[in-house]
């Protein structure tokens, strides 16, 4: 069985990839954690691929880079990444990615409308 030590979260951001042995592809980010994620995808690529993964990240616009990431899993349309190496910069960005996907919708909804007494 399968041991996470990060969970994952539903998330939904378009992804593209590639290796250095000219493997490319895109999907979609469905799940992310501080150490990985799972995307849907119409690639098949075999465990063990190191990968360069771009994850377009809404408001605002702008990817998340992560330099190294490892094909841990490819099945039934899903690949399970696990995220090697991160820059410092990126490694914050994704910190405040997961934080987000973590907080409640509502949350979510409160912090785009103006605050009353503003």
């Amino acid at each position: 069985m399968e041991q996470r030590q990060h969970e994952r979260f539903p998330a939904h951001f378009r992804s593209a990839f590639s290796s250095v042995n000219r493997v490319e592809g895109d999907g979609t980010v469905v799940d992310l954690s501080l150490r990985g994620c799972g995307i849907v995808s119409q690639t098949a690529i075999h465990p063990g691929t190191t990968l360069t993964l771009r994850i377009h990240v809404p408001d605002p616009e702008t990817t998340l880079t992560v330099p190294q990431a490892v094909v841990r899993w490819c099945r039934n349309g899903r690949i399970g990444l696990e995220f090697v190496s991160l820059p410092p910069e990126e490694w914050a960005r994704l910190q405040r990615l997961v934080k987000e996907l973590t907080r409640h919708p509502y949350e979510r909804t409160h912090d785009t409308q103006e605050s009353p007494g503003a």
